[in-house]
């Protein structure tokens, strides 16, 4: 029995470390990014989230805004590797959820001291979608019965104006 036990104990004191290693790997959020950005500096992170607006191309690297929810940060990596996303969030679409490694920096010499990504790898998570966002029926009445009213309106106006004014 005592054997057991301290294979057991063995075997979790062995599981742990490795346990926090699998963390470790996962995506953080650009927001606790940003607030952690002094320790974060010059370390490798993983961000998921929405791509959004467009592929910025500059020669062999582009920009890439990556919005998870919580907060929105610029992707500096190859361009080869972007045109991999084949859509951007706008309003008339929801974007590819890409998961992107690189090294963050809360001030990049090289991009003029602003906080961003230098991207490693990229990973398509979930293709994005056209979004459809259908008119409600209370707006579309109000705005027949708005018509009609201006309509209304503007014949009494034009009828008044017409009639003819006595000279004095």
């Amino acid at each position: 029995m005592r054997k057991i036990l301290q294979t057991l104990i063995l075997c979790l004191i062995l599981v742990i470390p490795f346990s926090v290693q699998v963390r470790a790997a996962d995506a953080v959020s650009i927001n606790s990014l940003i607030e952690n950005a002094k320790a974060m500096d010059g370390k490798e992170v993983s961000v998921q989230g929405e791509a959004i607006g467009e592929m910025l191309e500059r020669g062999e690297y582009c920009w890439v805004n990556l919005n998870d929810g919580t907060n929105a940060i610029g992707i500096w990596m190859k361009t080869a590797d972007a045109r991999s996303i084949t859509r951007y969030g706008d309003y008339k679409n929801t974007g590819d959820t890409v998961k992107i490694t690189g090294v963050f920096y809360r001030a990049c010499a090289q991009h003029g001291g602003e906080a961003d990504i230098h991207g490693t790898s990229l990973q398509i998570v979930k293709k994005g979608v056209s979004s459809v966002y259908p008119v409600s029926s209370g707006k579309l009445l109000t705005a027949v019965l708005l018509t009609v009213l201006a309509g209304c309106l503007f014949t009494v106006y034009y009828r008044i104006s017409r009639k003819p004014r006595p000279v004095p």
